[in-house]
């Protein structure tokens, strides 16, 4: 049997042993077993690979490009199984965790729904798990970034932690006492579809208004291209640096102009993060957190957007001058937060399979049979 066959028939047979992740985080990750672990962020544009240690570090990262929504999940797939299986044959992988942009279930098991992507109902653990030697994880792309950052970067020592994620659109996590509060199907802090504007914007969800729809990075982008294609006055700026090719126009772009002065770029910033503060009071007083975290994409733009959305955040906050405020930070992690925080939720998993495993293994040994599930050495795990 070649390699590759080897490792998957391993990786069907580890998926049988596979069970959800507990739900005691906090105490679990302090006795994970300190292996490296694949993470994978999985965006509306990108997917990012990369091998992280059991401190954060990562040691090496790989990206393509996410394939067209039009065409069908297992195209990701081949892109997830193609970077994981490159990265494996130059470390010693012991377990992939997915942060995936969409819906996924209780059992993080299936994509429910993903806005920016083909998925529905999609049971991608268990088909990465048929191709991959090593057990997988798979959760929110914002839940892995906010457990990132409270494991390693703005939310250290923080027991209430809300992260918010804007990128394409928005993303949202909870973190309570050390634990992601993914609720009772799992799909607890989809922040960025709360409506904050009845019959407003379409949003790719099916709804109308939804919050990412006033601020995220295709929020921003929308009303810079708007005000390009009417030619108005204040846009002369990025018309010109874009040659008049208004699709040229990204939200990158839109924050290096506004560094530079420009002064619609400013504006959208400062109107995205206006949105972004209101929504952050609303959460205040659902939520009640002691910090909020902003990461993703756009929040690369720094205080020309958090500054904005502070002082929304004080204007909106229920109860303000009478309660304590929380803190609102910028993510530490950077784009590779989601990506980080699946490999060390990944972690995890590769503890309890590691456990079954030797169990199993002891009892084959007992009845006198080596064990079908015995790992190959790790110097073996090239494919051929």
């Amino acid at each position: 049997m070649s390699i590759y066959r080897e490792r998957v028939h391993r990786g069907s047979a580890r998926a049988t042993v596979l069970r959800t992740v507990g739900t005691r985080e906090r105490r679990s990750h302090l006795t994970a077993p300190r292996v490296p672990t694949v993470g994978i962020d999985i965006g509306g544009t990108k997917v990012m690979a990369g091998v992280v240690d059991a401190d954060g570090n990562i040691l090496e990262k790989r990206r393509a490009e996410t394939p067209d929504k039009s065409k069908s999940p297992k195209v990701v797939e081949d892109t997830i199984t193609e970077l994981v299986l490159d990265l494996s044959d130059r470390h010693d992988v012991h377990a992939v965790g997915i942060g995936a942009a969409g819906w996924v279930d209780a059992d993080r098991n299936r994509v429910l729904f993903a806005p920016h992507l083909s998925w529905r109902n999609e049971p991608l653990r268990d088909r990465l798990a048929e191709r991959l030697a090593v057990p997988v994880m798979v959760d929110n792309d914002a839940n892995a970034a906010a457990w990132a950052e409270w494991r390693f970067g703005a939310g250290r020592g923080e027991d209430h932690l809300v992260m918010i994620t804007l990128g394409t659109g928005i993303g949202g996590a909870i973190l309570e006492d050390g634990q992601v509060k993914r609720g009772k199907y799992g799909v607890a802090g989809e922040f960025g579809h709360m409506q904050v504007v009845p019959a407003g914007h379409r949003c790719p969800c099916g709804n109308r208004g939804c919050w990412e729809q006033y601020s995220s990075g295709n929020a921003l982008v929308r009303e810079a291209r708007e005000l390009a294609a009417a030619e108005s006055p204040v846009a002369y700026g990025i018309i010109d640096r874009v040659g008049g090719n208004i699709q040229e126009i990204t939200g990158p772009l839109i924050t290096e102009l506004a560094r530079q002065g420009d002064a619609m770029c400013v504006e959208l910033l400062q109107d995205i993060g206006q949105w972004l503060g209101v929504g952050i009071a609303n959460l205040a007083a659902a939520l009640d957190p002691s910090c909020f975290v902003i990461g993703g994409g756009v929040s690369a733009a720094d205080d020309l957007l958090i500054g904005p959305a502070r002082d929304a955040f004080r204007r909106t906050l229920t109860g303000r001058g009478y309660r304590p405020e929380a803190r609102i930070v910028k993510a530490q992690l950077g784009p590779e937060a989601g990506m980080v925080g699946a490999a060390d939720l990944a972690r995890l998993v590769a503890r309890r399979f590691r456990r079954a495993n030797r169990r199993r293994v002891e009892r084959y040994e007992r009845a006198g049979s080596s064990s079908p599930l015995r790992l190959a050495p790790r110097s073996q795990a090239g494919r051929e």
